[in-house]
């Protein structure tokens, strides 16, 4: 999960707003695809050339009826077991208030760092005074800041990357390809990373990661280097069931973030919950190739029928990531894992595959033909250009008259003539449209 900063704070000092300041467009991402389920509470910050996992508490209160207080004690006991940095946000206008007393209390004595920023400052002169009540706190000199208004936000950001130490993730070669097993709690990831690296395998070295307690092992498979991201379960078991949840999910989305390939493990013995959509998804956004590996597969009464079953439903639930091909496995038997180290190298192929812009003009020239660009409020979408700008995901750039008129059904359309001529299983496809500029006299 990478060096965490939480945000924590009573009710109503502006926690969200300073999340949602820091992280700008990160909140934002535009896609239309359906399924893919946002969490809004976290997100990967980079300032200085440093990165960190940003946590809004104020977005993981437990559904409570008991007092203000012990919901805003429950946050901080959570924040100070999976964070490093601890962010407490007061208010300029209410002033210190016995529950800001309280929570010092609880902070000083866990002896994590903690950055205090004083929220809705809009008289920096007049309120400056006013900040000095919060020295008595013994956090040394607060941040005074306006969320809202944007202001010494940057003195912030600057006071925490401080406390991120130097060291950076493990860098690997360009053929090494880094996976990452993700999945909900229990649902037999580490059984999975067990069988995957097997006595057959070569392990060639474990690497310490700057996660906190995970390690990257470098291993090979029929002459291919592999990583495996190592997404270790928490170091301790947390008392509420949304805390795993949520903290399981800041470790998937630093191990996704890292990786190539993405094995997204559900569990064959129970229902696809929620939280699969949601890790999934992430995955998507992020660009990475994915393979849905369904694990207990031993466990499962079967007929003729219940794979396909199956695998009809897996497809309905994560319709935004159709391109993703299921495996059905066994951790503890080990039926079928070998399958899983042969779809990685396939779908690799298909992650970085590029294609000609010959081919890439013939394809869509025979597309536009079948199916003639939309026509919208009197005004048809030209193609003047298109080529591949990238892979890992493959992305492709289009220059158009008006990009509005590219609508989705018909980026969608144009997706899968791309599959279809080109295969690209496994890996989503991104698509950059951009209007074609006016020649100046």
């Amino acid at each position: 999960m990478g060096f965490t900063v939480a945000i924590i704070g009573r009710p109503n000092v502006g926690k969200s707003t300073l999340f949602n300041r820091i992280i700008g467009k990160r909140v934002s991402i535009v896609d239309d695809k359906p399924g893919v389920t946002r969490d809004r509470i976290y997100a990967q910050v980079e300032w200085r050339n440093k990165k960190f996992t940003l946590v809004d508490t104020g977005g993981i209160e437990p559904e409570s009826e008991d007092i203000i207080f012990s919901k805003v004690l429950r946050q901080v006991e959570v924040a100070i077991e999976n964070s490093d940095v601890i962010i407490f946000l007061l208010d300029a206008k209410e002033g210190l208030t016995p529950t800001d007393e309280d929570v010092a209390q609880i902070l000083r004595k866990s002896k994590k760092p903690v950055i205090l920023a004083v929220n809705k400052v809009d008289n920096f002169e007049a309120q400056s005074e006013a900040a000095f009540e919060f020295f008595k706190l013994g956090f040394g000199e607060p941040v005074l800041i306006s969320a809202a208004h944007g202001i010494n936000i940057g003195d912030l950001l600057d006071r925490i990357v401080d406390f991120i130490p130097e060291e950076t993730e493990p860098e690997y070669d360009e053929d090494v390809i880094k996976v990452a097993v993700v999945g909900r709690p229990n649902v037999g990831k580490s059984s999975l990373v067990n069988a995957i690296l097997g006595e057959e395998r070569v392990i060639v070295s474990d690497i310490p990661g700057t996660t906190r307690d995970a390690i990257d092992t470098l291993f090979e498979y029929q002459g291919k280097k592999m990583v495996l991201i190592d997404t270790a379960g928490l170091r301790r078991k947390s008392r509420v069931k949304e805390d795993i949840e949520f903290y399981s999910n800041l470790r998937a989305i630093g191990a996704i973030e890292r990786s190539d390939v993405v094995l997204m493990v559900i569990d064959a013995t129970s229902k696809i919950a929620e939280q699969d959509k949601k890790i999934a998804g992430l995955a998507h956004e992020e660009g990475k190739a994915m393979i849905i590996v369904v694990n207990k597969w031993d466990a499962i009464e079967k007929d003729d029928k219940t794979i396909y079953k199956f695998t009809e439903e897996i497809k309905e639930e994560f319709k935004f990531a159709e391109y993703a091909p299921v495996v059905f496995v066994s951790a503890l038997t080990k039926k079928r894992v070998p399958k899983i180290l042969e779809l990685i190298e396939f779908v690799m192929n298909y992650y970085t595959f590029r294609v000609e812009k010959k081919m890439l003009r013939d394809l869509l020239e025979e597309a536009t033909t079948i199916v003639p660009p939309p026509v919208i409020k009197g005004k048809r979408l030209k193609i003047y250009e298109a080529e591949q700008v990238a892979v890992k995901p493959p992305t492709f750039s289009f220059v158009v008259n008006e990009p509005e008129l590219l609508h989705f059904s018909y980026q969608r359309y144009l997706e899968n003539k791309l599959r279809e001529k080109f295969g690209f299983e496994g890996t989503p496809i991104f698509f950059k449209i951009k209007k074609k500029e006016k020649k100046k006299d």
